[in-house]
C-alpha cells in the first residue's frame, strides 16, 4: 500500500526512526552484564526490532485494515521496549541519561504511529 510519494517502507520516516531506535537499543544493551544476554537483552532487542519489522510488513499489505493492524502490533512492541528500558534503569544497567534518547524516540514514534493509524481510519 502506498501513500503519496512513498513507494517503499524505507521511505517512511516512522520506519527510519524505528530503525534508529533498534540500533540505539542494541548499543545500550552492550552495557548490560553478560548474565542478562538471554534474559532482558534478548527480550528488549527482540521488541525493538519488532517495531520497524511490523511497520514494514504492514506497509506491504494490501489493505488499510491490515496496515493499521500491523501498526498496532508495532506500537505494542514499542511500549514493550519502553518498559524494558525503564526496567534497565531501575536495575542500574543503564543510567536515565543513557535511556533518555531512546525514550524520546519512543515518545515520538508512538505519536507518529497513532497519527498514521488515525489517517488510515479516516480514509
Amino acid at each position: 500500500m502506498t501513500m503519496g510519494s512513498v513507494t517503499s517502507h524505507r521511505d517512511l520516516v516512522v520506519w527510519q526512526k524505528s530503525m534508529d531506535l533498534a540500533v540505539l537499543v542494541y548499543r545500550l544493551s552492550q552495557k548490560f552484564p553478560s548474565s542478562e544476554a538471554y534474559r532482558l537483552v534478548s527480550q528488549m532487542t527482540r521488541s525493538a526490532v519488532s517495531v520497524p519489522a511490523n511497520i514494514a510488513e504492514g506497509h506491504a499489505r494490501s489493505s488499510r485494515k491490515d496496515y493499521s493492524h500491523f501498526l498496532s502490533v508495532a506500537k505494542g512492541s514499542l511500549m514493550e521496549t519502553e518498559t524494558y528500558l525503564m526496567l534497565s534503569v531501575r536495575l542500574r544497567y543503564i543510567t536515565e541519561d543513557d535511556a533518555g534518547s531512546a525514550l524520546s524516540i519512543i515518545t515520538e514514534l508512538s505519536k507518529m504511529i497513532t497519527a498514521i493509524r488515525s489517517k488510515l481510519a479516516d480514509n
